[in-house]
């Protein structure tokens, strides 16, 4: 059986949580902006809200960027 340091598992660790949180908001904002785009070929005046819709998923990829960053520091000895 091969042992499994933890440096490797908190390294794999923050790639599941970047990858994974990129993923899910790329997949957010697709629906976001199919459904945005709709709602401004209708009305117009509703865009300025809909970009905020669509600026909110973004803040998924950073805290999955910063737990990424908190696990390899954590793996490397410096937190």
């Amino acid at each position: 059986m091969v042992a499994i340091d933890n440096a490797g598992m908190f390294g794999i660790g923050a790639a599941l949580a970047i990858g994974l949180g990129a993923l899910a908001t790329g997949w957010a904002q697709a629906t976001i902006g199919a459904a945005a785009m709709g709602v401004i070929a209708e009305r117009t005046e509703e865009a300025n809200k809909l970009l905020v819709y669509m600026a909110l998923p973004e803040t998924l990829v950073i805290f999955a960027f910063v737990i990424g960053i908190l696990l390899t520091l954590k793996a490397v000895g410096m937190l």
